[in-house]
């Protein structure tokens, strides 16, 4: 059998992979995901569709399309529908298990790293340098978002709603998420030519070929992915209580004044509301973690999210980082190091094992989500929005990193946070500035820009001490 080419020529299908060979694949793509869900998903169009053609230019962008209504990281979350579409649900289980535990192991070592020696003054330095980095790498993201977000005045409105309600009246982040789906939704039926497109990628004159997935279907091989009540009761009933089981045995064990019960209870309840990825949700959690719980101070927030973009995987194992410091500083009794160590694997589960819950109960229903067009408009709104959080979530960075002291203004139902203009540190505004221009203008890499910040850092406190 051949498929044709965007050019026209006939060339030999694809074979079907092992399941073998599949998990060295998806080995590879979990050890080389860096550059957050732009490149990881590059990364998989490459590998999947480019060099191996496992699955066509139109299934992996409708795939891609249904992963963006999730909750959660949308990168880990493909991968999970594309290796369960080939090998099943444990062809998903390896997908996405391997998608994440490259960049969990790393961010446990860095962790463990971080508390060890965080005061030592040399990495204290470092630290300097990459929290610069950080708010560079957080207003680059806006803006990148923002061009695909922003089409017209509707979504620019939502945007800056977003913001202000975030900022001015530190409004919960599921309350401005659900209030935009829900403007998305009555806008569908009221202004259709403004909401529509959903945030969906799509590309003309993609190429078309068949890819295995495609050659599978032809040949009846994807009778799991046909959609049934059945199908979806047995997803429920393993999947939920895999999730939420630990959640409510810590309950009943420790009771809900316990870290480990406040960690799972609560990062359980933002892998329902991630809309947008880590950076929409970040500011978020940061301002509960460390406003709320007191698990961990401003500063620390950055750091996390400095060590979460070196590391392979989804940008959103920075979560781990937090579950992490708040076990260790509320250990119990236990060992500092083991209680931080359990504290991270426990975010890790309740963060991602709703993923793999979304992914084998929602994917046979893809086909009627597709056409869906008030579903789209609610996406896209909730796209709008994100940037209008991420805008919050950079200045909240912003005034962390650029002043040592900021305070709360309360005036009637209004509460920013507003720099003390006096504590303004010099020596981070021109390495965040140096940091946006080698982002913005000259287009280095992330990795190089976080390596540069971090020894421009040491410089900077050894010779301005």
């Amino acid at each position: 059998m051949t498929a044709a080419t965007n050019d026209g020529a006939a060339t030999a299908a694809p074979a079907t992979p092992t399941l073998a060979e599949a998990t060295r694949v998806w080995l590879k793509i979990g050890l080389l995901s860096f550059g957050g869900p732009a490149g990881q998903i590059a990364l998989m169009h490459k590998e999947l569709v480019e060099d191996r053609r496992w699955i066509g230019e139109r299934r992996f962008l409708h795939a891609l399309n249904y992963c963006m209504l999730l909750p959660g990281p949308e990168a880990q979350q493909l991968a999970t529908y594309i290796g369960w579409l080939m090998h099943r649900t444990l062809g998903g289980l390896i997908a996405g298990l391997l998608f994440i535990l490259p960049g969990a192991l790393v961010m446990w070592g860095l962790a463990l790293l971080y508390v060890l020696y965080r005061h030592v003054p040399l990495v204290d330095a470092v630290f300097f340098g990459v929290k610069a980095a950080v708010l560079a790498i957080v207003v680059e993201a806006g803006l990148r978002i923002s061009k695909r977000a922003l089409k017209n005045r509707a979504m620019v409105a939502i945007a800056i709603a977003a913001f202000l309600a975030l900022f001015l009246l530190k409004a919960p982040f599921p309350l401005v998420i659900f209030g935009a789906g829900i403007i998305g939704w009555l806008g569908n039926r009221w202004a259709p030519a403004l909401f529509g497109g959903g945030g969906h990628i799509g590309k003309d004159g993609a190429p078309e070929f068949k890819g295995v997935v495609d050659l599978m279907f032809e040949r009846g091989e994807l009778s799991h992915a046909e959609p049934s009540i059945g199908k979806a009761l047995r997803v429920l009933a393993i999947w939920l209580p895999l999730w939420l089981g630990p959640v409510a045995l810590l309950w009943v064990l420790l009771g809900g004044g316990n870290v480990f019960t406040q960690i799972g209870g609560f990062f359980s309840a933002m892998a329902v509301v991630t809309f947008g990825g880590a950076y929409a949700v970040l500011a978020y959690v940061a301002q509960a973690a460390v406003e709320t719980y007191g698990w961990l101070v401003a500063g620390e927030m950055v750091d996390g999210l400095g060590l979460a973009e070196t590391t392979p995987g989804p940008l959103i194992l920075v979560l781990q980082f937090t579950g992490f410091l708040a076990a260790w500083r509320g250990h119990g009794g236990l060992d500092p190091l083991v209680a931080g160590s359990l504290g991270g694997l426990l975010t890790v589960w309740v963060t991602f094992a709703p993923c793999f819950l979304w992914i084998f109960l929602g994917a046979p229903y893809i086909e009627a989500l597709r056409g869906n067009k008030a579903l789209s408009a609610a996406l896209t709104a909730i796209t709008a929005a994100v940037v209008g959080v991420i805008a919050n979530l950079a200045l909240w960075f912003g005034l962390h990193v650029l002043f040592r002291m900021v305070q709360t203004v309360v005036v009637g139902p209004l509460a920013p946070d507003l720099p003390v203009l006096a504590s303004l540190d010099w020596r981070a505004a021109v390495l965040a500035a140096l940091a946006m221009v080698a982002l913005l203008r000259f287009k280095f890499g992330m990795i190089p820009v976080l390596a540069g910040c971090a020894a421009a850092g040491v410089i900077l406190v050894r010779f301005t001490a």
